[in-house]
């Protein structure tokens, strides 16, 4: 099992995780996207769109990190724990998904796009996302010790990565008690590792 990575991407980071609370042995190959390695022929023969990360499984190749969870969960989780079987339990982890794909990605990860890797996003514009976005998840999280319940699921593996960096990028998580109850509650599940931290923005 080979995780392509770079330590500073949360999709990197989210996939790694994974991995890791399923006890799924791994090598992890960093991808050096500073130099543009994620965007060689070579890398995009297995990620047609030039991004991290990419799973490799006996040359079973998944990329994109939510695709990559789901593949996880189906072939490492006989008990069912971190995606459900049945119709609701899926769909509400698959509302998270979206979310992670759609919200936090255009929240709090574009926001650290900014520190961390200069991009050129209206700091202002994503902020207010990331701050609407956790407004909700304060809600949802008084009434649950994960975001679909009271045991962690892929929705929590998902959503980890960028929320907890979300200070990297100049969103203060300081309003939001329940998003960092959660926040300790995913780094207290065993096999957890931490996303490395950068010293820029609120965390500088």
């Amino acid at each position: 099992m080979k995780l392509y990575r770079h330590p500073l991407s949360g999709h990197s980071h989210r996939a790694q995780l994974a991995l890791s609370l399923m006890g799924v042995p791994h090598e992890l190959i960093d991808v050096d996207l500073m130099k543009g390695a994620h965007k060689a022929p070579e890398f995009v023969k297995i990620s047609p769109f030039g991004q991290v990360p990419v799973l490799d499984h006996n040359g079973s190749i998944v990329f994109d990190s939510n695709a990559i969870l789901v593949y996880l969960a189906n072939k490492f989780d006989p008990d069912h724990r971190w995606l459900p079987r049945d119709p609701k339990g899926q769909a509400d982890v698959q509302v998270w998904l979206s979310v992670a794909a759609g919200q936090i990605a255009f929240g709090p990860a574009a926001a650290r796009l900014i520190t961390v890797f200069g991009a050129r996003y209206n700091a202002e514009d994503v902020i207010g996302r990331a701050h609407a976005l956790l407004k909700v998840m304060e809600v949802s999280l008084a009434a649950r010790s994960f975001l679909v319940g009271h045991a962690a699921t892929l929705a929590d593996i998902a959503g980890y990565s960028y929320i907890s960096a979300a200070p990297e990028g100049n969103v203060d998580l300081s309003p939001y008690p329940n998003v960092r109850a959660w926040l300790a509650r995913v780094e207290a599940l065993p096999g957890f590792v931490p996303f490395q931290k950068t010293a820029v923005g609120l965390a500088a």
